[in-house]
Order: C-alpha cells, then sequence, then structure tokens
C-alpha cells in the first residue's frame, strides 16, 4: 500500500513518527502551513517558519525515505490579526518556490469579514501562480461554512476543479461533492472523521476526488489514521485499486496540478541542511 498524507503537520511531530509513516506505506507527505497554537507577533515569523517549510522539514522528512512539499499561505485563524496580515505581501515571492504544490490553508474559521479579504486575496493569488489552493473549512456551522466557501470560490479566477476543500464530514460532503471542488477529509480524534464513518462516506460516494488525510499536529492527532482507512477499506470489500486511488493517485493527481510534485527523494541519509543532522551530535 502506497500513502501521500495530503495534510499533515510534520513540523509537529518527532523523528519516530517519520520512521512509522514509512513503515505503514507513506512515502510522501503535504504540510499545509497553519497556526502554530500560539499568536506570532509579526510577518517576521511567517517567513523563518515558511522556511523551515522549505528547507529543514524536506530535509528530515529525505531521511526517512519520505517526499516532502508543502502549501503556504496566512491562515483563516491569524487572518485576523492585523500584526500577521502584512504576510500576504509576503506570500508571492514564496509561491514561486519550487517545493511549494498549493496556496494553503486558506479559507474561514470564524468567517469574519477580515477572513473573507484573506480567502479573496489568497485565491487571486494561487490563480496568478498557476497553483491550486487548499480550503480550510469552519470546524463550527460546518454547512454554514461551506456554503460562504463555495460562495468565494465561485467569485474568483480559480476554477472548482483547482480547488481542495478540506475538513468535510457527512454534513456538507453532498454540496461539495456538487460544487466540482475536490473532497479533504480528516481524520483527527474527537474532533473530525474517524476511519468507519470515512469508510462509509467511500461507500456512499465513491473513490473520485476524494483525499484523506491525518492533519497530525500538536494536537491529540495520530499520523497513522490514513493507513488504518486503507486497511479497513479492504477489509470492507473495496479493491486494491480503490485504496490506491484515495490513498496516493487522487493526492498526486490534484498537487500534481502545480505542475511541481516532485516525489523523488533527493537528500540522502546521512547528509546535512546548512550543516546540520537531525542527530544530535552527529558530525
Amino acid at each position: 500500500m502506497r500513502i501521500l498524507d495530503p495534510h499533515i503537520h510534520m513540523t509537529s511531530r518527532t523523528t519516530d513518527d517519520y520512521a512509522a509513516l514509512y513503515e505503514a506505506g507513506v512515502r510522501a507527505v503535504v504540510e499545509p502551513s497553519f497556526w502554530l497554537g500560539q499568536p506570532r507577533t509579526s510577518p517576521a515569523t511567517f517567513l523563518d517558519y515558511f522556511d523551515s517549510l522549505l528547507g529543514w522539514e524536506p530535509f528530515r522528512a529525505a531521511q526517512y525515505g519520505i517526499a516532502h512539499h508543502c502549501t503556504l499561505a496566512l491562515n483563516p485563524k491569524e487572518a485576523n490579526d492585523p500584526r500577521c496580515v502584512p504576510v500576504l505581501d509576503e506570500l508571492p515571492r514564496y509561491l514561486v518556490k519550487d517545493r511549494v504544490v498549493a496556496v494553503g490553508e486558506i479559507g474561514y474559521d470564524s468567517m469574519t469579514p477580515a477572513e473573507d479579504t484573506a480567502f479573496a486575496a489568497q485565491l487571486q493569488l494561487a490563480a496568478e501562480h498557476g497553483l491550486p489552493a487548499l480550503v480550510h473549512t469552519p470546524h463550527r456551522d460546518k454547512l454554514a461554512g461551506l456554503r460562504r466557501t463555495l460562495d468565494v470560490v465561485r467569485e474568483s479566477a480559480l476554477p472548482e476543479e483547482r480547488v481542495l476543500v478540506d475538513h468535510l464530514n457527512e454534513t456538507t460532503v453532498k454540496e461539495a461533492w456538487d460544487s466540482g471542488c475536490w473532497l479533504g477529509f480528516s481524520l483527527y480524534p474527537d474532533t473530525k472523521m474517524d476511519e468507519r464513518r470515512m469508510v462509509g462516506i467511500l461507500r456512499a460516494y465513491g473513490p473520485e476526488r476524494i483525499l484523506v488525510n491525518s492533519a497530525a499536529d500538536w494536537g491529540r492527532s495520530d499520523p497513522l489514521t490514513t493507513r488504518r482507512v486503507g486497511d479497513l477499506m479492504l477489509a470492507e470489500g473495496f479493491t486494491e485499486d480503490d485504496v490506491d486511488r484515495v490513498l496516493w493517485r487522487n493526492p498526486v493527481a490534484f498537487y500534481g496540478l502545480s505542475g511541481r510534485l516532485n516525489l523523488e527523494v533527493t537528500a540522502a541519509p546521512g547528509t546535512t541542511h546548512e550543516g546540520n543532522s537531525v542527530l544530535r551530535g552527529g558530525e
């Protein structure tokens, strides 16, 4: 079983997680930029973070045989903080980088006017840079949030087929499906989907345009949920081709829209990144 986790925050995970991901069949990940858990105080803190997603994190992943790409954006939560908004002016010089395969996460957290502005601006940036967009739907008022999301997408220059609408569930799946966007489902303990609910949606809608991710981060989360979905799909009568489509070919197809997806692992174990090793005390 080969897996591309299309939404996982490896900055928050340990090297043991990379080893476990490889053992489970994960050969590639996409890491969206996101809120770090406490407020940033200036755009400069975003830039250091973006640089780590483009440098250190791909190096660290490659040590464990995993290809790493990222998506960059001003996230919805911090779009409400005036100290952070100027990072929008810095994004264009980062969106041309080779390992950036989408603009994201963008969209809504609390559905404020500030989020409206940032969302529309970043959809325009995606269109201008020939990139798809990874869209965060809100955790509250999900159906209203999805409808508002789709309205903004339809008003933008970015076609629906270049948009991945994430954090969906049973409440939002039908309207997302009807929109023509790609559909993302995060399997995250307590607050989002689980494996059985995900397989139920796949049984109802089939494997087309559906991506499954762990969204693993610094909270209570599990980077191996994608593998468990694949195992349960097989146990429930799905074919190996269905599993491969959902866990590999669909994310490859979506992020491949960027023209930048490179699934070759480029850093050999034992090498260094800017003189640093992943090993404490390494030469």
